[in-house]
Protein backbone atom coordinates (compact mmCIF):
# COMPACT_ATOMS: atom_id res chain seq x y z
CA UNK A 1 0.00 0.00 0.00
CA UNK A 2 3.14 2.68 1.01
CA UNK A 3 5.04 1.67 -2.38
CA UNK A 4 1.47 2.47 -4.38
CA UNK A 5 0.58 5.58 -2.09
CA UNK A 6 4.59 6.91 -3.23
CA UNK A 7 4.39 5.63 -6.90
CA UNK A 8 1.11 7.83 -7.27
CA UNK A 9 2.45 11.10 -4.97
CA UNK A 10 5.64 10.51 -7.51
CA UNK A 11 3.62 10.69 -10.41
CA UNK A 12 1.31 13.79 -9.53
CA UNK A 13 4.51 15.58 -8.51
CA UNK A 14 6.89 15.06 -11.91
CA UNK A 15 3.37 15.96 -14.11
CA UNK A 16 3.24 19.19 -11.47
CA UNK A 17 6.71 19.71 -12.81
CA UNK A 18 6.22 19.15 -15.98
CA UNK A 19 3.45 21.53 -16.03
CA UNK A 20 5.72 23.95 -14.74
CA UNK A 21 8.69 23.60 -17.13
CA UNK A 22 6.32 24.41 -20.00
CA UNK A 23 4.61 27.31 -18.53
CA UNK A 24 8.31 28.60 -17.65
CA UNK A 25 9.22 27.84 -21.68
CA UNK A 26 6.32 29.79 -22.81
CA UNK A 27 5.52 32.37 -19.95
CA UNK A 28 5.95 35.50 -21.31
CA UNK A 29 5.21 34.93 -24.90
CA UNK A 30 1.87 36.75 -26.10
CA UNK A 31 1.65 34.59 -29.05
CA UNK A 32 0.50 31.68 -26.09
CA UNK A 33 -0.94 33.95 -23.91
CA UNK A 34 -4.08 31.94 -23.73
CA UNK A 35 -2.12 28.32 -23.31
CA UNK A 36 -0.49 29.92 -20.45
CA UNK A 37 -3.82 30.74 -18.74
CA UNK A 38 -5.15 27.52 -19.40
CA UNK A 39 -1.36 25.38 -18.06
CA UNK A 40 -2.30 27.91 -14.99
CA UNK A 41 -5.08 26.75 -14.21
CA UNK A 42 -4.09 23.27 -14.64
CA UNK A 43 -1.50 23.55 -12.44
CA UNK A 44 -3.57 24.73 -9.41
CA UNK A 45 -6.15 21.82 -10.07
CA UNK A 46 -2.94 19.38 -10.00
CA UNK A 47 -1.99 21.11 -6.56
CA UNK A 48 -5.45 20.83 -5.28
CA UNK A 49 -5.41 17.11 -6.39
CA UNK A 50 -2.32 16.39 -4.67
CA UNK A 51 -2.86 18.20 -1.59
CA UNK A 52 -6.57 16.13 -1.48
CA UNK A 53 -4.79 13.10 -2.12
CA UNK A 54 -1.93 13.95 0.59
CA UNK A 55 -4.94 14.56 2.79
CA UNK A 56 -7.23 11.75 2.11
CA UNK A 57 -5.81 9.48 4.85
CA UNK A 58 -6.54 11.93 7.44
CA UNK A 59 -10.17 12.30 6.35
CA UNK A 60 -10.17 8.64 6.55
CA UNK A 61 -8.59 8.54 10.00
CA UNK A 62 -11.09 11.48 11.57
CA UNK A 63 -13.94 9.79 9.42
CA UNK A 64 -13.23 6.70 11.39
CA UNK A 65 -12.55 8.16 14.83
CA UNK A 66 -15.68 9.99 14.47
CA UNK A 67 -17.58 7.25 13.62
CA UNK A 68 -16.43 5.19 16.88
CA UNK A 69 -16.78 8.56 19.01
CA UNK A 70 -20.62 8.57 18.05
CA UNK A 71 -20.94 4.39 18.24
CA UNK A 72 -21.79 4.56 14.40
CA UNK A 73 -20.91 1.64 12.92
CA UNK A 74 -23.22 1.37 10.13
CA UNK A 75 -20.30 3.14 8.18
CA UNK A 76 -18.73 1.55 5.88
CA UNK A 77 -15.51 1.63 3.67
CA UNK A 78 -15.75 0.12 0.99
CA UNK A 79 -17.47 2.32 -1.25
CA UNK A 80 -14.47 4.56 -1.19
CA UNK A 81 -13.09 5.72 -4.61
CA UNK A 82 -9.73 6.74 -2.99
CA UNK A 83 -8.22 3.52 -5.01
CA UNK A 84 -6.56 0.37 -4.59
CA UNK A 85 -3.40 1.46 -2.43
CA UNK A 86 -5.93 2.47 0.54
CA UNK A 87 -7.94 -1.14 0.32
CA UNK A 88 -6.14 -2.65 3.07
CA UNK A 89 -6.32 0.78 5.14
CA UNK A 90 -10.10 0.51 4.68
CA UNK A 91 -10.07 -2.92 5.47
CA UNK A 92 -8.23 -2.39 8.82
CA UNK A 93 -10.84 0.09 9.69
CA UNK A 94 -13.81 -2.78 8.61
CA UNK A 95 -12.13 -4.82 11.18
CA UNK A 96 -11.86 -2.72 14.01
CA UNK A 97 -15.04 -1.37 13.60
CA UNK A 98 -17.08 -5.06 13.22
CA UNK A 99 -14.40 -5.58 16.74
CA UNK A 100 -15.75 -3.20 18.42
CA UNK A 101 -19.69 -3.45 17.11
CA UNK A 102 -19.07 -7.70 18.40
CA UNK A 103 -17.87 -6.57 21.70
CA UNK A 104 -20.77 -4.03 21.89
CA UNK A 105 -23.43 -6.75 20.94
CA UNK A 106 -21.58 -9.08 23.38
CA UNK A 107 -21.61 -6.33 26.22
CA UNK A 108 -24.92 -5.62 25.46
CA UNK A 109 -26.10 -9.24 25.42
CA UNK A 110 -24.21 -9.70 28.91
CA UNK A 111 -26.00 -6.73 30.21
CA UNK A 112 -29.59 -8.41 29.10
CA UNK A 113 -28.49 -11.41 30.76
CA UNK A 114 -27.61 -10.04 34.02
CA UNK A 115 -30.87 -7.47 34.17
CA UNK A 116 -32.85 -10.85 33.55
CA UNK A 117 -30.62 -12.68 36.64
CA UNK A 118 -31.15 -9.42 38.78
CA UNK A 119 -34.41 -9.44 38.26
CA UNK A 120 -34.99 -13.42 38.76
CA UNK A 121 -33.79 -13.58 42.34
CA UNK A 122 -35.98 -13.01 45.35
CA UNK A 123 -33.83 -10.63 46.90
CA UNK A 124 -34.13 -6.79 46.95
CA UNK A 125 -31.15 -5.08 45.10
CA UNK A 126 -31.27 -1.32 44.71
CA UNK A 127 -27.87 0.70 43.48
CA UNK A 128 -27.48 4.83 44.14
CA UNK A 129 -25.22 6.51 42.55
CA UNK A 130 -23.41 9.34 44.24
CA UNK A 131 -26.82 9.56 46.99
CA UNK A 132 -28.98 10.46 43.97
CA UNK A 133 -29.91 8.55 41.09
CA UNK A 134 -31.05 4.76 41.42
CA UNK A 135 -29.20 3.34 38.50
CA UNK A 136 -30.73 -0.66 39.45
CA UNK A 137 -33.69 -1.58 41.47
CA UNK A 138 -35.13 -4.95 40.65
CA UNK A 139 -38.45 -6.61 40.42
CA UNK A 140 -37.75 -8.25 44.09
CA UNK A 141 -37.32 -4.67 45.45
CA UNK A 142 -40.28 -2.83 43.76
CA UNK A 143 -42.47 -5.96 45.14
CA UNK A 144 -41.17 -5.51 48.83
CA UNK A 145 -41.24 -2.39 48.81
CA UNK A 146 -44.56 -2.21 47.38
CA UNK A 147 -43.97 0.57 44.77
CA UNK A 148 -42.81 0.82 41.18
CA UNK A 149 -40.57 3.27 38.71
CA UNK A 150 -38.08 4.48 41.31
CA UNK A 151 -35.51 6.31 39.57
CA UNK A 152 -34.19 8.66 42.38
CA UNK A 153 -33.61 8.89 46.32
CA UNK A 154 -36.49 11.86 46.27
CA UNK A 155 -38.67 10.21 45.19
CA UNK A 156 -38.04 6.92 47.52
CA UNK A 157 -37.95 9.37 50.31
CA UNK A 158 -41.12 10.52 49.62
CA UNK A 159 -42.95 6.77 48.71
CA UNK A 160 -41.43 4.81 51.42
CA UNK A 161 -39.51 7.24 54.18
CA UNK A 162 -39.14 4.65 56.71
CA UNK A 163 -37.03 2.49 54.93
CA UNK A 164 -34.85 5.24 53.30
CA UNK A 165 -34.11 6.71 57.30
CA UNK A 166 -33.21 2.86 58.73
CA UNK A 167 -30.78 2.51 55.27
CA UNK A 168 -29.25 6.05 56.24
CA UNK A 169 -29.04 4.91 59.95
CA UNK A 170 -26.76 2.35 58.50
CA UNK A 171 -24.01 4.03 56.99
CA UNK A 172 -22.11 3.05 54.21
CA UNK A 173 -21.75 -0.48 55.10
CA UNK A 174 -23.23 -2.74 57.33
CA UNK A 175 -26.71 -5.21 58.22
CA UNK A 176 -29.71 -4.55 60.03
CA UNK A 177 -32.88 -6.54 60.85
CA UNK A 178 -36.07 -3.53 59.99
CA UNK A 179 -39.53 -3.56 60.03
CA UNK A 180 -41.15 -1.93 57.01
CA UNK A 181 -44.82 -1.10 57.43
CA UNK A 182 -46.76 -1.04 54.10
CA UNK A 183 -50.59 -0.76 53.08
CA UNK A 184 -51.11 -4.31 53.64
CA UNK A 185 -48.95 -5.38 56.40
CA UNK A 186 -45.73 -5.33 58.10
CA UNK A 187 -42.38 -6.85 57.04
CA UNK A 188 -39.12 -8.27 58.55
CA UNK A 189 -36.39 -7.20 56.23
CA UNK A 190 -32.89 -8.18 56.75
CA UNK A 191 -30.67 -5.14 54.87
CA UNK A 192 -26.88 -5.17 53.86
CA UNK A 193 -25.14 -2.22 53.00
CA UNK A 194 -21.88 -1.85 50.97
CA UNK A 195 -20.57 1.11 49.06
CA UNK A 196 -17.89 1.17 46.70
CA UNK A 197 -16.03 3.97 44.06
CA UNK A 198 -15.94 3.37 40.30
CA UNK A 199 -15.25 6.03 37.93
CA UNK A 200 -14.87 8.65 40.37
CA UNK A 201 -18.45 8.17 41.17
CA UNK A 202 -19.89 6.55 44.48
CA UNK A 203 -22.27 3.84 44.59
CA UNK A 204 -24.05 2.56 47.33
CA UNK A 205 -25.39 -1.28 47.22
CA UNK A 206 -28.56 -2.22 49.09
CA UNK A 207 -29.47 -5.77 49.05
CA UNK A 208 -32.93 -7.01 51.54
CA UNK A 209 -34.86 -9.86 51.30
CA UNK A 210 -38.01 -10.28 53.40
CA UNK A 211 -37.25 -13.19 55.84
CA UNK A 212 -40.46 -12.86 57.51
CA UNK A 213 -41.17 -16.52 55.50
CA UNK A 214 -38.35 -18.07 57.69
CA UNK A 215 -38.74 -16.66 60.98
CA UNK A 216 -42.33 -18.47 60.80
CA UNK A 217 -40.19 -21.58 59.80
CA UNK A 218 -38.58 -21.95 62.85
CA UNK A 219 -41.25 -20.78 64.86
CA UNK A 220 -43.66 -23.81 63.50
CA UNK A 221 -40.03 -25.74 63.99
CA UNK A 222 -39.70 -24.28 67.82
CA UNK A 223 -43.45 -25.22 68.11
CA UNK A 224 -42.85 -28.67 66.98
CA UNK A 225 -40.38 -28.98 69.18
CA UNK A 226 -42.35 -27.81 72.20
CA UNK A 227 -45.28 -30.12 71.19
CA UNK A 228 -42.77 -33.06 71.43
CA UNK A 229 -41.84 -32.37 74.54
CA UNK A 230 -45.09 -31.74 76.06
CA UNK A 231 -46.22 -34.70 74.25
CA UNK A 232 -43.49 -36.69 76.31
CA UNK A 233 -44.60 -34.76 79.47
CA UNK A 234 -47.85 -35.81 79.30
CA UNK A 235 -47.35 -39.61 78.70
CA UNK A 236 -45.15 -39.27 81.92
CA UNK A 237 -48.21 -37.86 83.45
CA UNK A 238 -50.29 -41.28 83.16
CA UNK A 239 -47.50 -42.80 85.59
CA UNK A 240 -49.85 -41.76 88.67
CA UNK A 241 -52.95 -43.49 86.53
CA UNK A 242 -50.50 -46.91 86.66
CA UNK A 243 -50.24 -46.17 90.40
CA UNK A 244 -53.92 -46.03 90.99
CA UNK A 245 -54.50 -48.90 89.23
CA UNK A 246 -51.87 -51.37 91.04
CA UNK A 247 -53.67 -50.08 94.22
CA UNK A 248 -56.97 -51.36 92.65
CA UNK A 249 -55.46 -54.42 92.10
CA UNK A 250 -53.54 -55.10 95.34
CA UNK A 251 -57.41 -54.49 96.99
CA UNK A 252 -58.82 -57.16 94.90
CA UNK A 253 -55.92 -59.40 95.61
CA UNK A 254 -54.83 -61.21 99.27
CA UNK A 255 -51.18 -63.08 98.89
CA UNK A 256 -51.37 -63.21 94.78
CA UNK A 257 -54.93 -64.47 94.65
CA UNK A 258 -57.92 -62.84 93.84
CA UNK A 259 -60.23 -62.58 97.04
CA UNK A 260 -63.56 -64.22 97.03
CA UNK A 261 -66.83 -61.86 96.44
CA UNK A 262 -67.74 -61.99 100.14
CA UNK A 263 -64.56 -60.71 101.08
CA UNK A 264 -65.58 -57.47 99.64
CA UNK A 265 -67.21 -55.22 101.62
CA UNK A 266 -68.92 -51.71 100.65
CA UNK A 267 -65.90 -49.50 101.57
CA UNK A 268 -63.68 -51.29 98.99
CA UNK A 269 -66.47 -51.15 96.19
CA UNK A 270 -67.03 -47.63 96.67
CA UNK A 271 -62.85 -46.91 96.55
CA UNK A 272 -62.74 -49.20 93.47
CA UNK A 273 -65.45 -47.48 92.12
CA UNK A 274 -63.91 -43.86 92.77
CA UNK A 275 -60.53 -44.77 91.16
CA UNK A 276 -62.42 -45.87 88.24
CA UNK A 277 -63.98 -42.98 87.62
CA UNK A 278 -60.60 -40.77 88.24
CA UNK A 279 -58.75 -43.32 85.79
CA UNK A 280 -61.29 -42.75 83.33
CA UNK A 281 -61.51 -38.85 83.54
CA UNK A 282 -57.83 -38.57 83.84
CA UNK A 283 -57.30 -40.59 80.48
CA UNK A 284 -60.31 -38.80 78.64
CA UNK A 285 -58.82 -35.80 79.10
CA UNK A 286 -55.34 -36.72 78.46
CA UNK A 287 -56.28 -38.67 74.95
CA UNK A 288 -58.24 -35.33 73.91
CA UNK A 289 -55.11 -33.35 74.82
CA UNK A 290 -52.76 -35.62 73.03
CA UNK A 291 -55.32 -35.23 70.05
CA UNK A 292 -54.88 -31.72 69.78
CA UNK A 293 -51.11 -32.34 70.26
CA UNK A 294 -51.09 -34.81 66.95
CA UNK A 295 -53.53 -32.65 64.98
CA UNK A 296 -51.03 -30.22 64.72
CA UNK A 297 -47.69 -31.92 64.22
CA UNK A 298 -49.37 -34.44 61.13
CA UNK A 299 -50.63 -31.79 58.80
CA UNK A 300 -51.51 -33.45 55.43
CA UNK A 301 -49.12 -32.66 52.89
CA UNK A 302 -51.55 -30.03 50.22
CA UNK A 303 -52.06 -31.49 47.28
CA UNK A 304 -52.17 -28.27 44.85
CA UNK A 305 -54.58 -27.69 41.67
CA UNK A 306 -56.35 -24.61 40.22
CA UNK A 307 -59.43 -24.52 42.17
CA UNK A 308 -62.31 -21.72 41.31
CA UNK A 309 -62.89 -20.03 44.21
CA UNK A 310 -66.53 -19.12 43.64
CA UNK A 311 -67.02 -22.72 43.67
CA UNK A 312 -64.73 -23.17 46.89
CA UNK A 313 -67.39 -20.71 48.53
CA UNK A 314 -70.57 -21.82 47.27
CA UNK A 315 -69.20 -25.38 49.24
CA UNK A 316 -68.52 -23.52 52.45
CA UNK A 317 -71.68 -21.38 52.31
CA UNK A 318 -73.91 -24.28 51.93
CA UNK A 319 -72.37 -26.08 54.51
CA UNK A 320 -72.50 -22.98 57.27
CA UNK A 321 -75.48 -21.76 56.01
CA UNK A 322 -77.71 -23.55 59.14
CA UNK A 323 -75.36 -22.26 62.03
CA UNK A 324 -75.17 -18.75 60.64
CA UNK A 325 -79.06 -18.73 59.81
CA UNK A 326 -79.45 -19.83 63.42
CA UNK A 327 -77.78 -17.03 65.00
CA UNK A 328 -78.80 -14.70 62.73
CA UNK A 329 -75.69 -14.17 60.31
CA UNK A 330 -75.65 -12.84 57.16
CA UNK A 331 -72.94 -14.23 54.99
CA UNK A 332 -71.69 -12.36 52.19
CA UNK A 333 -69.09 -13.54 49.42
CA UNK A 334 -67.26 -11.33 46.83
CA UNK A 335 -64.89 -13.13 44.07
CA UNK A 336 -63.10 -10.79 41.91
CA UNK A 337 -62.90 -11.59 39.06
CA UNK A 338 -65.64 -14.23 39.11
CA UNK A 339 -63.59 -16.77 37.26
CA UNK A 340 -60.61 -16.00 39.92
CA UNK A 341 -58.74 -19.54 40.42
CA UNK A 342 -56.22 -20.26 43.52
CA UNK A 343 -53.45 -23.04 43.72
CA UNK A 344 -54.28 -24.83 47.03
CA UNK A 345 -55.77 -27.48 48.26
CA UNK A 346 -59.43 -27.06 48.70
CA UNK A 347 -60.15 -29.52 51.39
CA UNK A 348 -57.43 -28.19 53.80
CA UNK A 349 -58.87 -24.55 52.75
CA UNK A 350 -62.47 -25.58 53.72
CA UNK A 351 -60.60 -26.43 57.01
CA UNK A 352 -59.05 -22.89 57.50
CA UNK A 353 -61.61 -21.01 55.78
CA UNK A 354 -64.55 -22.54 58.65
CA UNK A 355 -62.38 -21.71 61.28
CA UNK A 356 -62.17 -18.29 60.55
CA UNK A 357 -65.77 -18.49 60.27
CA UNK A 358 -66.24 -20.45 63.36
CA UNK A 359 -63.95 -17.80 64.99
CA UNK A 360 -66.36 -14.44 63.42
CA UNK A 361 -69.62 -16.29 64.44
CA UNK A 362 -68.34 -16.10 67.95
CA UNK A 363 -67.45 -12.55 67.69
CA UNK A 364 -70.88 -12.30 66.19
CA UNK A 365 -72.75 -13.45 69.81
CA UNK A 366 -75.55 -10.86 70.50
CA UNK A 367 -74.58 -8.42 67.72
CA UNK A 368 -77.62 -7.08 65.98
CA UNK A 369 -77.02 -7.50 61.85
CA UNK A 370 -73.88 -9.51 61.96
CA UNK A 371 -72.30 -10.21 59.27
CA UNK A 372 -69.42 -12.39 57.80
CA UNK A 373 -67.64 -11.93 54.22
CA UNK A 374 -65.70 -14.10 52.40
CA UNK A 375 -63.27 -11.69 49.41
CA UNK A 376 -61.14 -12.97 46.89
CA UNK A 377 -58.73 -10.94 44.62
CA UNK A 378 -55.68 -10.51 42.83
CA UNK A 379 -53.51 -7.86 43.78
CA UNK A 380 -49.57 -8.63 43.98
CA UNK A 381 -50.98 -11.93 45.39
CA UNK A 382 -54.07 -14.14 45.44
CA UNK A 383 -55.51 -13.12 48.58
CA UNK A 384 -58.80 -14.78 50.14
CA UNK A 385 -60.01 -12.44 53.12
CA UNK A 386 -62.51 -13.54 56.06
CA UNK A 387 -63.87 -10.42 57.68
CA UNK A 388 -66.54 -9.67 60.11
CA UNK A 389 -67.96 -7.13 62.31
CA UNK A 390 -67.61 -8.66 65.41
CA UNK A 391 -65.97 -7.65 68.67
CA UNK A 392 -62.80 -7.66 67.31
CA UNK A 393 -59.48 -8.56 69.52
CA UNK A 394 -57.61 -6.56 71.89
CA UNK A 395 -53.49 -5.69 71.06
CA UNK A 396 -52.68 -7.99 73.86
CA UNK A 397 -54.72 -11.01 72.87
CA UNK A 398 -53.62 -10.47 69.01
CA UNK A 399 -50.35 -11.23 69.50
CA UNK A 400 -50.89 -14.80 70.83
CA UNK A 401 -53.90 -15.98 68.87
CA UNK A 402 -51.74 -17.94 66.49
CA UNK A 403 -49.93 -19.54 69.82
CA UNK A 404 -50.69 -23.35 70.03
CA UNK A 405 -53.56 -23.71 72.69
CA UNK A 406 -54.12 -20.29 73.24
CA UNK A 407 -57.46 -19.60 73.25
CA UNK A 408 -59.59 -16.64 74.31
CA UNK A 409 -62.86 -18.47 74.03
CA UNK A 410 -63.43 -20.78 77.65
CA UNK A 411 -64.09 -23.69 75.46
CA UNK A 412 -62.21 -23.42 72.81
CA UNK A 413 -59.06 -25.31 72.12
CA UNK A 414 -56.97 -23.17 71.09
CA UNK A 415 -55.77 -24.98 67.54
CA UNK A 416 -57.88 -23.81 64.98
CA UNK A 417 -55.55 -20.82 64.39
CA UNK A 418 -52.47 -22.34 64.95
CA UNK A 419 -53.20 -25.10 62.54
CA UNK A 420 -54.61 -22.49 59.88
CA UNK A 421 -51.59 -20.63 60.00
CA UNK A 422 -49.74 -24.36 59.23
CA UNK A 423 -51.81 -25.04 56.33
CA UNK A 424 -50.82 -21.63 54.66
CA UNK A 425 -47.68 -22.33 55.51
CA UNK A 426 -47.62 -25.65 53.36
CA UNK A 427 -49.31 -23.81 50.84
CA UNK A 428 -46.13 -21.69 50.64
CA UNK A 429 -47.94 -18.79 51.68
CA UNK A 430 -49.04 -16.36 54.49
CA UNK A 431 -51.77 -15.51 57.37
CA UNK A 432 -52.54 -12.02 58.25
CA UNK A 433 -54.98 -10.84 60.93
CA UNK A 434 -55.79 -7.26 61.58
CA UNK A 435 -58.54 -6.07 64.16
CA UNK A 436 -60.10 -3.22 66.23
CA UNK A 437 -62.16 -3.84 69.07
CA UNK A 438 -65.71 -3.17 68.74
CA UNK A 439 -65.06 -3.17 64.86
CA UNK A 440 -64.59 -6.26 63.61
CA UNK A 441 -61.56 -8.78 62.75
CA UNK A 442 -60.26 -9.07 59.05
CA UNK A 443 -58.22 -12.40 58.52
CA UNK A 444 -55.72 -12.22 55.11
CA UNK A 445 -55.12 -15.31 53.39
CA UNK A 446 -51.62 -14.90 50.77
CA UNK A 447 -51.23 -17.78 48.19
CA UNK A 448 -47.91 -16.66 46.31
CA UNK A 449 -48.39 -17.43 41.85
Amino acid sequence: MLQSFNFKLILRLIFILLNMIILSLIFGDSRLFFNQIILFIVLGFQVTELIRYINFTNRELAKFLLAIRHNDFSISFHKSKAGRSFRMLHEAFEDVVNAIKDARIEKEAQFQYLELAVNRVNVGIISIEDGQNIVLCNSAAETLLGQSGIKNVSILEEKVPDFLREINSIGDEGRKLIELKTARDTRTLSVDVKSMIMLDKTYKHITFQDIRGEIEQKEIEAWHKLIRILTHEIMNSITPISSLTETMQSMLEENGEQKPPERLNEEIIQDLRFSLKTIQKRSDGMLAFVDDYRKLTKVAKPQLERVPVRTLFDEISLLMAPQLKRNDIHLITEVEPDSLKIELDSHLMEQVIINMITNSKHALQGKKDGWIRLRAFHDQFDIVEISDNGCGINEKEIKEIFVPFFSTKREGSGIGLSLSKQIMHLHGGSVKVRSEVGKGTAFTLSFRR
